[in-house]
């Protein structure tokens, strides 16, 4: 089996997470059962802080805030174990969870 990273996409500048106590509350509900359904491929997840929250390092240089400029960003994520023929299904299922694009990528092998 693969391991997929499952990237969890917000527009933090026009549908900001964690804005709207019962959108937000529909949601974290619709994660939990997906969650719940597939607990046996998860090997790790998290929802991270807003961006603004974060900081950049580059050698010895660090520097507050994220450092891409841009709208969407990651706010949370799954590392998910699955075959190749499920992973799509799981991908829409995790999207339809966070009402939000999730993005899937392999890792490689070492």
């Amino acid at each position: 089996m693969t391991q997929y990273l499952f990237s969890v996409i917000h527009d933090y500048v026009n549908n900001p997470p964690i804005a709207d106590p019962v959108k937000d509350a529909e949601m974290f509900k619709r994660v939990g059962d997906f969650n719940n359904s597939i607990k046996d491929k998860i090997l790790f997840m998290g929802g991270l802080h807003a961006p603004e929250s974060a900081f950049s390092a580059q050698g010895s240089m660090l520097t507050d805030g994220p450092f891409a400029e841009a709208n969407e960003m990651i706010g949370g994520l799954w590392v998910i174990e699955a075959d190749e023929d499920e992973v799509r299904d799981l991908a829409r299922r995790a999207s339809e969870a966070c009402g939000v694009k999730v993005e899937v990528r392999p890792f490689q092998s070492i």
